[in-house]
């Protein structure tokens, strides 16, 4: 029996539609239009697209989009000053800088320089310790979408076996913490882990960020298992490219309990949590709680 597809497509539409109405309430309330700088560096093709489908995503659901697009020869300087001028702008609730950055810039630098208030991407340092260390916190928007996912298919996380195969501090280490606070038993394991297979094989919860196209076949899945794939890539075979992720979908569907698709998994997801880390920091920044959605 094949598993079930988690479709982030509709689970993420379903959380716009709840952000969508939650910012109507929150600006005619206090008259303020939650606002999203997002900062793309060159022209490639792919982060062109992938900002031009947050900007749209902003707009539908009632924000205000602040797109900056920069040359590839920009220098630190100059970026870290468009980074202050959008910290200290109050109509600007969120900055976000597009990665990867041109090798004459230091992402840490970068991502150090946005006020951690309005860190929406849950990169900057402090809200990397706030989050391990169970305190307030902006977390990256891919875990958050991993966990929402998850919580679709289990509504309890507490106990069971979890395994993070990916140990990254954008996606592998934030999502672990995550999945520790919803009490999971967490194992995080990469690429140079012993046995890989055998610890697929033991988790309940497998999720899978290494960058490796269809890395993980079907008989390392356990059956039953739920398995989120974060991992994308384009392949090409017979002439013809495709996207794809970690996990060979194929043979995972045959065998696991519930898993994501690529694309119209995690992708979808992921916009769906940066417009809701976005809302949050505007309640946060007017002096308020944001509502849980």
């Amino acid at each position: 029996m094949s598993a079930t597809i988690i479709d982030g497509k509709a689970i993420g539409a379903d959380l716009r539609a709840a952000i969508k109405a939650e910012t109507a309430r929150f600006r005619a309330a206090r008259g303020i239009v939650p606002g999203l700088a997002v900062v793309l560096i060159g022209a490639d093709p792919a982060s062109q697209s992938y900002v031009a489908s947050k900007s749209r995503a902003v707009t539908e659901v009632g924000m205000q989009p602040f797109d900056h697009h920069l040359p590839v020869g920009v220098s630190e300087v100059e970026l870290l000053s468009l980074v202050q001028k959008l910290n200290a702008n109050p109509a600007v609730h969120g900055v976000l800088v597009q990665l990867p950055l041109p090798p004459q810039i230091s992402t840490k630098h970068v991502i150090a320089s946005i006020d951690p208030d309005k860190d929406v991407d849950g990169f900057h340092p402090l809200n990397a310790g706030r989050l391990v260390t169970s305190l307030p916190a902006f977390a990256p928007c891919t875990p958050m979408a991993c966990i929402r996912l998850i919580k679709t298919v289990h509504a309890s996380l507490a106990g069971r076996d979890a395994l993070m195969l990916g140990r990254s501090h954008i996606v592998g280490t934030p999502l672990a913490a995550l999945l520790l606070k919803e009490n999971a038993t967490v194992t995080i394991a990469h690429t140079r882990s012993r046995d890989l297979p055998a610890l697929c094989r033991r988790a309940e919860i497998l999720c899978v960020a290494i960058g490796r196209a269809e890395h993980v076949p079907g008989d390392w899945i356990r059956p039953g298992a739920t398995v989120i794939d974060i991992g994308i890539s384009r392949v090409v075979a017979g002439g013809k490219s495709r996207i794809v992720g970690d996990v060979n979908f194929a043979q995972a569907r045959e065998v696991a309990g519930a898993i994501t698709p690529v694309p119209g998994g995690v992708g979808p997801m992921t916009i769906a949590c940066l417009l809701l880390n976005t809302l949050r920091a505007a309640y946060l920044q007017a002096g308020a709680t944001a509502p849980e959605i």
